[in-house]
């Protein structure tokens, strides 16, 4: 049920408009960019690596090698890289977004996507690749940090839950597009066209954000309230009462100044006249936050969950199934692994709606279980060659992440901390994600092979996901229905405002 016990779909359907959905749609292509590139490399794995070349030596151009000659540990960096660029990007991007506002950081990502593609497409070497690889990551980085966040500064207050899992919903499609794309292109030199298609995707979401406006939240805090309430109108629509959620900006928006509403409706998206003397905001820096008392709880509550969300192991399915399963799947595992994508999608979708009803700590804890049994059921199936039993549990492993792992952690840096600290707290919680992310592309490959293979790893996967579950149990606060940092951590300011 959504606010008052109006079923959600009847809010929903109320609360959406048009231009809503286009903005929502525009933001979260970033997203999609992250998941597309994070997978990209797995399905075309052997045909880059020169594992599988083709007896024909075609080339896309004769001046561009078939494949590029590279053994396991060289493939791992080439994987990883990426992830250190995320880190980049996400360090970058939450300082960026609070100084000069969310459209901006967005549309320098968009550009970062455009020239990352184009090294990976036309790369002779290993190094090349990589240099195109390291840059797609620190797009991939920046997205992750501003996208959320602005989608979350739209998205009408009762069903941010909703919207929030729009961002891992759009992670799954760009791991499916790839993933497909794989499928058919894993061949011959066709993987070069893989790679570049996401340079094209990016051209089209330059595009897309020329009609996209700045986050009011963000304009109203930094002193251009009638703006931020202009365009908090045009998103919502005319007919939509707007007291409440501009009273949670907490700055001067009076009914005196509403009247210049209207004409700034028809200003150019992501354009403001400049600011409000009678409205003021002050950000709050990476390193000031996890130094202040009040926001380090958050900090290490995010830190965790994204270390939970990587550490449990869904990068070791999205990065390496194919490899991973070829052996004991050797006709379906490129199949199964656009099964599994498919599977990813359908679930984090249907389950979209959940985080607003039973809670995000709830969801959080059922994925952490769900999916630390799979990973001992996984690992039996790979090591006695049970192969039903490895393909349901592979399956049902991913099933577990959407439940919660996967849309989640990326609504909570907002709910966490106050408006001045979420760009701060949003890139602890990417940088975090970014470092796990690294560890598991790098070492994955390593461990699974000391450990003799056969999926042997997964038993360690199930004793991190107990340890983290028993860690967010007892220390991540729940956030749904609570309003303002200060109720989600039960201080002193929200007991008296209830009283």
């Amino acid at each position: 049920m959504a606010g008052g016990g109006e079923p959600l779909h009847q809010s929903l359907f109320r609360d959406i408009t048009p231009y809503l959905c286009y903005i929502l749609l525009a933001t979260a292509v970033g997203p999609l960019q992250f998941g597309y590139h994070l997978a990209e490399l797995n399905a075309p794995q052997d045909v880059i690596t020169c594992e599988k070349k083709s007896a024909t030596s075609s080339a896309l151009h004769p001046s561009l090698p078939q494949c590029i000659s590279m053994n396991t540990d060289q493939f791992a960096v080439v994987t990883s890289i990426f992830t250190l660029g995320g880190l980049v990007g996400a360090l970058i991007a939450g300082p960026c977004c609070t100084k000069y506002g969310r459209l901006l950081t967005m549309r320098l990502t968009t550009t970062v996507f455009v020239v990352g593609p184009i090294f990976e497409a036309l790369a002779p070497s290993i190094s090349v690749i990589s240099i195109g690889r390291f840059i797609s990551g620190i797009g991939a980085g920046s997205s992750l940090v501003v996208g959320p966040i602005y989608i979350s500064e739209v998205a009408p207050p009762k069903e941010k839950g909703f919207f929030g899992a729009l961002t891992q919903i759009m992670v799954n499609v760009g791991i499916l597009l790839t993933q497909v794309l794989g499928y058919f292109l894993g061949r011959d030199s066709m993987w070069r066209i893989i790679l570049g298609v996401a340079g094209c995707i990016g051209l089209l979401q330059l595009f897309l954000l020329f009609l996209v406006p700045e986050s009011p939240k963000w304009l109203a805090e930094h002193n251009d309230p009638q703006t931020a309430r202009a365009i908090l109108r045009k998103i919502r629509g005319r007919k939509e009462d707007l007291e409440d959620e501009v009273a949670a900006w907490n700055v001067d928006s009076s009914a005196e100044d509403i009247s210049e509403e209207e004409s700034l409706l028809s200003a150019p998206p992501g354009t403001h006249p400049g600011p409000n003397p009678k409205a003021s905001s002050e950000s709050v820096g990476i390193f000031s936050a996890i130094m202040h008392p009040s926001y380090r709880p958050a900090i290490i509550a995010v830190i965790a969950v994204m270390f939970a969300q990587q550490l449990t192991g869904i990068n070791s399915i999205i990065m390496y199934s194919v490899s991973l399963l070829s052996t004991l799947l050797p006709t379906t595992a490129a199949l199964l692994t656009v099964a599994i994508s498919a599977l990813n999608l359908f679930i984090t979708t249907l389950c979209a709606p959940l985080s607003d009803k039973i809670g995000r700590k709830t969801c959080i804890l059922l994925s952490i279980a769900g999916m630390g049994t799979s990973a001992i059921l996984l690992a039996v199936g790979m090591s006695y060659g049970v192969k039903i039993l490895a393909a349901i549990a592979t399956l049902l492993f991913v099933a577990s992440f959407a439940v919660g792992l996967g849309p989640v952690p990326f609504i909570l840096s907002n709910e966490l901390v106050g408006p001045e600290a979420v760009g701060a707290t949003q890139s602890w919680a990417l940088a975090a994600n970014w470092i796990a992310t690294f560890i598991v592309s790098q070492f994955f490959p390593i461990l699974n092979k000391a450990l003799g293979g056969q999926g042997r790893v997964y038993y360690v996967f199930a004793v991190i996901a107990a340890v983290f579950g028993a860690f967010i149990a007892w220390w991540v606060p729940e956030t749904r229905g609570k309003h303002g940092a200060n109720e989600v951590w039960g201080r002193k300011e929200a007991r008296e405002r209830v009283e």
